[in-house]
């Protein structure tokens, strides 16, 4: 069992790891906001929309660079480690992307 009283998996991220993805939502969070404030504004729509496809391709790229990760590190480790049920795990996590 994890080592977490809400039964959730962890993963300690290095420095660069974590400061990519933080840096990251930072803009994403960023972008979101401007949306926010372009539909406070009654900016037209398509500008909206616009703005919001880069915020989607923002958040798809950061999902890219997760897995990414979360395949060469968590995934690989637990395989070695004869933990084949993490296989399925991210086969879950594939379809729930590909919706």
């Amino acid at each position: 069992m994890d080592n977490c009283n809400c039964g959730l998996k962890t993963k300690k991220r290095d420095d660069a790891e974590y400061k990519s993805l933080i840096n990251r939502l930072n803009r994403i969070e960023g972008q979101i906001r401007g949306i926010k404030g372009m539909v406070e504004k009654d900016a037209y729509c398509t500008d909206i929309i616009t703005q919001v496809a880069a915020a989607t391709a923002a958040l798809n790229s950061f999902n890219k660079e997760l897995l990414s990760t979360h395949i060469k590190t968590c995934v690989a480790d637990d395989i070695k480690a004869g933990k084949m049920d993490t296989v399925d795990d991210l086969l879950i996590t594939l379809q729930k992307l590909m919706k």
